[in-house]
């Protein structure tokens, strides 16, 4: 194994082949990542038969989505006291370690202190979630590294490919190991593979990092991480995602334990948002929010994100319930979104980078979002699999700029030693909007069905708990809920509100984008972390 080149010249200057080989490693390990997001929910149905925890099942996605959310902001700062090189390689072993732990779920029977095979399976994910953290942070962060803003956004771009590809192939080659890797490793079941699958492809992320990336050592002074903000911050997020994760129809959202949860929430991070306003050294500065670039970019990131998950929960279900498809064509049409998503997210991205102009994408984006939410939300009846299909590309087509850009914008007006606690916040708004429009929006289909019909229907996994994109639909395959014409027009009723609702949220979102001022990208990136 080679060395990893040590450099003493400033990020700007590192050779074009350094540059691409690092962002091919950090791609790849992206990619590992996002991968495991989806992967795993076809193999669901085989695991809980194996490890007899179909009660506790939602808790699989859950562990992984908490820790994976939680762990953002940290991730951010220690990006700006460390090697990011050192983060990396840290992020990948940890999720790598889960990986192999998920994989050994269950197989030496009941554990002291992990229980049984479920429970050790919703323990090692939420492992996993602790290196996927890393992963999705350190992307946007690395690239910041590694090319100026006025070339930025042509590479961030490829980060939706990333997100794309895997939403692709994670369903199919999740099915495709469950059903056929049994017998392919003696002894091991398919389904675990599922899991070991991350160890070539994370070994090989790691020895691209390891020999062909530079240090990226932060410049400054370095002070002591303010571990009591962190714990403050996540006895916040980690009940408040919980809470939004419950199902509503065990524990509404006035059950003592979804306001408990949502109680100490509120009081840890009030505490944090203390603590950071008087500690010499917070995990989040606070006076980002000062930045008038930053503000209103998050604000649009947050509702986004709502925005983006709206989508990916509630179009399978519409085509299941209305359409009358099975669960698995339910899945492969959200394909469309993700390429209209990679499309729209590198075609941005390029033209930025040619023309030096980001903000009339982003408010370009929104306007054809919008377009393609009022399609969905005004769909009738007799509408076809293939026209729900043209709707969500249009969806993607304008959702594909908001991955990029709004990073690109926060990034280009922050100072150099915020780098990486401001392009954390922007994934962590992004992850937590997603999952509170989520819960809230839920909470609008289980209202708009008990309004629309006489006697609801025996609640069921599909109709209480959404899917979050971890998981998937929530049905098993070939499953039809809707089985009646009141029914089936009950559920378009709903989600057409749904995608009304979501459509607020977009315009919200772009009112936003009105107030970030499009400040020249910079084309140097002077002032960045140095190379070693």
């Amino acid at each position: 194994m080679t060395a990893a080149p040590t450099l003493t010249a400033p990020a700007p200057d590192l050779t074009q082949r350094t540059k691409l080989l690092t962002l091919a490693g950090v791609l790849l390990a992206l990619f590992l990542g996002s991968l495991d997001q989806t992967i795993v929910s076809a193999a669901m149905p085989r695991i809980v038969a194996d490890l007899h925890g179909f009660d506790r099942f939602t808790w699989v996605a859950t562990a992984y989505l908490v820790a994976s959310t939680a762990l953002v902001p940290v991730y951010g700062k220690l990006a700006d006291m460390y090697s990011r090189r050192a983060i990396e390689v840290t992020a990948i072993l940890v999720f790598l370690g889960g990986s192999m732990l998920c994989g050994l779920a269950g197989e030496f029977g009941p554990l002291p202190l992990l229980g049984d095979g479920m429970s050790q399976l919703i323990i090692f994910r939420a492992v996993q979630g602790l290196g996927g953290a890393g992963l999705f942070a350190m992307a946007f962060i690395i690239i910041a590294d590694l090319f100026a803003p006025a070339e930025r956004s042509r590479y961030q771009g490829f980060v939706g490919a990333t997100f794309g590809m895997s939403s692709v192939l994670g369903p199919f080659l999740g099915g495709l190991l469950t059903d056929h890797g049994t017998g392919l490793i003696p002894g091991i079941a398919g389904w675990r593979l599922v899991f070991y699958v991350n160890l070539p492809l994370g070994l090989l992320a790691l020895w691209f990092i390891l020999t062909k990336m530079p240090r990226l050592k932060p410049r400054g002074e370095k002070l002591p991480l303010d571990y009591f903000a962190a714990l403050l911050l996540m006895t916040g997020l980690v009940p408040l995602v919980v809470a939004l994760q419950l199902n509503k129809a065990q524990y509404p959202w006035t059950s003592p334990t979804t306001l408990g949860a949502l109680a100490l929430a509120a009081a840890s991070l009030t505490l944090f948002v203390v603590r950071s306003l008087r500690s010499a050294n917070p995990i989040l500065d606070l006076s980002l929010f000062r930045n008038h670039v930053f503000r209103p970019a998050i604000v649009a990131v947050f509702l986004l994100g709502g925005a983006f998950l709206s989508i990916v929960i509630f179009e399978p279900l519409f085509m299941i319930n209305v359409v009358g498809v099975t669960a698995t064509k339910a899945g492969v049409s959200l394909i469309p979104l993700s390429m209209g998503v990679v499309a729209g997210s590198m075609l941005a991205g390029r033209m930025v980078a040619r023309f030096g102009h980001y903000k009339r994408w982003m408010l370009g984006g929104g306007l054809l979002l919008l377009g393609g939410l009022l399609l969905l939300a005004t769909m009738p009846l007799s509408v076809s699999y293939g026209q729900v299909l043209g709707y969500v590309l249009l969806c993607g087509l304008g959702l594909g700029p908001t991955m990029p850009l709004y990073t690109l914008a926060i990034q280009n007006a922050i100072e150099p030693r915020l780098l990486g606690q401001a392009t954390a916040a922007s994934q962590f708004f992004r992850q937590i909007g997603g999952a509170i429009a989520a819960a809230l929006l839920g909470t609008v289909l289980t209202l708009s069905l008990a309004s629309a019909l006489p006697a609801p229907p025996r609640p069921t996994a599909a109709l209480t708990r959404p899917a979050t994109p971890t998981e998937g639909p929530v049905l098993p395959a070939g499953a039809r809920v809707a089985t009646t014409p009141a029914l089936r027009a009950a559920f378009a009723h709903a989600i057409s509100r749904i995608y009304l609702c979501t459509m607020l949220l977009v315009a919200a979102g772009w009112v936003a984008s009105l107030f970030v001022p499009e400040l020249p990208l910079r084309h140097s990136n002077a002032g960045m972390p140095p190379a070693e």
